[in-house]
Parts: structure tokens; sequence; C-alpha cells
């Protein structure tokens, strides 16, 4: 799975043979082209797709193996090409490739990546690599973007009605998403994208990506957390032992617990149980207790669960007015959350008086797996053809029935014009004032970003 020369669609094949014969560098850019689901995103990707594809240089196997899969598949192979590449390239691919630093904010319409080939013999490289390119991009950065827009709605509730913002919002958003996506990669992937914003994570594939391509050494934390088999395997009548076990369990100085409380009736447990016969245990413990709720209406069923603990443990009210849990207790709500439902959750438990304080909020497959290439409408596309007597023409698209498809002309730059970043082209800036820097060169990596700094960025809004 990791042939280079393979990581394309098969049409691309055939591009080798399909460029101007005076073609010598194809300039090519990505963005995020503007769309409903966001106008800015949070760039983030690119560095693995380097790490694990470009730094691994093409092969003569490769080659074989390449030319064998296209001739029986049915489309040309540019064995020459790749020879060159092995030949005089030690196997790295010939390309530049600028871009702005990841986990930045930027807005949509901007490109994030511009890159063209160094040797211009290999006019076709540059466009060849888009499917791999974008596949790195798109989705971390969707990823991101999403859980980055979840945090702006939590950070407005917390601003509202929390004493505690900066120290609450870490964790407010937990990721549950490693079962409900396609593949390992992506849980990875996917995870790592949702810890630029948050901290809490239960996608273990997340830490070690965090890790391997941004140099984390822990990039997300978890607690010990029930599931309904560890609940339901006492029985029925033994739901009150099952609990106990879970306080007993995991006792000590500011241990944290979550237990699904929903596997027979919610109600009943958390008022019965957790606020009756175990009430007494769990004001004694020195940690919290998180209830789960986990079915029943998203919104209305865990602020009832709220309002049952209050009646039953009670708290304080904070000096914006606004109720707080003892903090022997708390909630989290995983079931059915999306950007929409937390922030009705967030406006209920508002206008109920609660703070934010009190609730936590989880996501799975919406967070991780239910985004695609055209959420944030993600292209890449040639901007720019240098012929043989060295002049830049350029390239383009204006199809007359999608003006919203009309692709950038000329080679681009990023810049910042009264406070806001813009695209525009390169020809047309100053030494210097080019965001875009390069990152990569003839299979050199230039740059390389930690983890601490992507998150950092992801907090500037530009």
């Amino acid at each position: 799975m990791k042939n280079p020369i393979l990581a394309t669609d098969s049409y691309k094949q055939s591009h080798y043979l399909q460029y101007p014969p005076e073609a010598r560098v194809i300039s090519a850019y990505v963005e995020a082209r503007p769309n409903p689901f966001s106008d800015s995103t949070v760039f983030l990707g690119l560095q693995p797709l380097l790490l694990d594809y470009f730094t691994q240089a093409v092969t003569r196997a490769d080659i074989d193996e390449g030319e064998a899969i296209c001739m029986a598949h049915g489309v040309p192979f540019n064995r020459a090409g790749w020879e060159a590449i092995v030949a005089d390239h030690g196997g790295y691919l010939p390309l530049e490739i600028k871009a702005l630093p990841e986990g930045m904010i930027v807005p949509t319409g901007v490109p994030l990546v511009q890159l063209e080939n160094t040797d211009p013999r290999m006019p076709w490289l540059t466009t060849f690599i888009e499917t791999a390119m974008l596949r790195a991009i798109w989705y971390p950065t969707t990823v991101a973007t999403l859980s980055w827009k979840c945090k702006k709605v939590i950070r407005a509730g917390l601003e509202k009605s929390s004493d505690d913002v900066e120290g609450q919002l870490p964790f407010k958003l937990h990721d549950f998403g490693a079962r409900g996506v396609s593949s390992a990669e992506s849980a990875g992937l996917g995870g790592m994208a949702h810890l630029v914003n948050f901290q809490g994570t239960d996608t273990m594939e997340a830490l070690l990506a965090a890790r391997r391509y941004y140099g984390a050494d822990m990039a997300g934390f978890s607690i010990p957390a029930a599931e309904h088999s560890t609940m339901t395997s006492w029985g029925r009548a033994r739901e009150e032992d099952a609990y106990r076990n879970m306080l007993d369990r995991f006792e000590g100085e500011g241990r944290i617990v979550a237990v699904v409380s929903d596997s027979y009736d919610l109600d009943a447990a958390v008022a019965g149980i957790w606020g009756g016969s175990l009430r007494d245990k769990v004001l004694g413990r020195h940690g919290t207790l998180v209830v789960r709720p986990d079915s029943g209406d998203p919104i209305e069923t865990p602020l009832r669960t709220v309002k049952t603990l209050w009646d039953k443990f009670g708290g304080t009210v904070n000096s914006k007015g606004y109720r707080v849990l003892d903090p022997h207790v708390r909630v989290i709500q995983g079931d059915g959350m999306t950007e929409s439902s937390i922030g009705r959750l967030v406006a209920r438990m508002i206008e109920e008086g609660f703070a934010i304080d009190n609730i936590a909020f989880g996501m799975g497959g919406g967070m991780l797996q239910h985004v695609n290439r055209d959420t944030l409408r993600f292209a890449m596309k040639a901007n720019a053809m240098q012929d043989d007597r060295g002049e830049w023409r350029d390239v383009f698209k204006m199809p007359s029935t999608d003006p919203g498809k009309a692709s950038k002309a000329g080679r681009q730059a990023v810049v910042m014009r009264e406070g806001r970043m813009v695209a525009a082209r390169l020809d047309s800036v100053a030494a210097g004032e080019d965001l875009l820097v390069p990152v990569w060169c003839n299979g050199e990596m230039l740059v390389r970003h930690d983890f601490d700094a992507v998150r950092a960025r992801s907090e500037t809004r530009a």
C-alpha cells in the first residue's frame, strides 16, 4: 500500500502524455474552497504525508510493480520518467512544496499549499500526486475544523456561565470515534486532528499519530469508564453492586471515573442509586463520579440528569450566578452529539441556570467519520505552466456551468491585507511577504512542526 507510483488515480498514469510538449514546470495549489460548512479551516495533515510517503524513496521494485499493475489494468506507464527519478534523484520526488504553518486558522479560498516540479523533464509529477496530497490534507483538516467549531460553541457557553473557562475547556469534548472510522490510519489522523483543540480522547491511535508525526510525548488523556457489558454482566438485580464496584476499584485522590447508567432505568439509577443508596459513598470519595446517559433525548436527558444530581447532591452558585454541582458528581453526554446538538444542550443548560462546568460532551463517528472531501470543498488545481522558453503562463478553469468551481490563475502566495489572510499572485507580492514557506524540496524536509506549536496556532484566528 506504500508504492508511491500507485498512490494515485488510474487516469493519472496517462497524464504524462497529455501536457503540451513545451511544458517544463507545472505549478498547482491546494485549498478549501468557500463552502456552507465553515468560513475557516484548521490546516493539518501535510507533515504526516511527507514523513510517511515522501521520505520513502521510489525503488526499482516499485517501478516494476507499477508497470505490471498498469499494463494489466489497461493504462499507460511512464517507466522512463520513474527510472529518471530513481537514477537522478535517488528515488525522491523532485518537487518543491510550500505551505502555511500547520495548525493555522485559514480562511477558505486561501491556498494551504503551493507546489511545483523542480526537474523540467517531469511537468507531469506535480499533479500526479494530487490524490495522495488531497487525501492527506482534507481529512485531518476537516476533522480539526469540526472539532474547532465545537470548541467555539463550548467556549461561548463557558464564558457565559463558568468561573474557570480555560481550566474547563481542554477536556470538554471527548473523542469516542475509533470504532466508527474506516481504518486504523483514519483513527490516528482524525483522532490526532481532534487533539489539536482538546485533550480528551479514547482513540489510542491518535496518541501514536501525534507522537510520530508531531513529536507529542502525550497529546491526550482518558479515565477509567464503564461500558454496558461491564455493568449488565452483574445482572439487573445487582446494578447497585456494579456501581459500587466502580467506586471501589477506582478510588483515589482526584480520581475520575465515568459510569454508564442507562442500562435499565436511568432516572431510577440517578435518583435511587447514585443519589440514594450510594450517595454517601460518592460523597466520601476523593474523586469525581461522572454519570453517563447513553440513550433518550440527547438534550433533555442529560439536562434532567444534571437536575436530579443537583437535587440529590447540591452544589454552589458561582460568581456569574450559575449552579455548579458538588465536585463529586458530573455528567458526560456522548450519545447524539453534533456541533448543533452541543449548541442546543449548552443553551438549555444555561437557560436552566446550570454552568457548563457540570457537563462534558463526547463525539464518535459524527466527528471522525461523517465528513468527506466536499465538506470543506477541498481541491488541488494547476495554476501555471512554465514553457521551454522559461515563460510562465496562467493555467485555470472557469466552467460556465458552475462558476463556484473556477480555479485560481498564476502561482499563488498568501499575504496579510488589512489584518486578514488572502490569496495573491506570487508575481504581485514583495519578497518576504508570502506566508507560504518551503517545507519540502527534492527529498529534504525543510520544516518540521511540533504539536505544541500546532495547538498554539489553532488558538489564533487570522
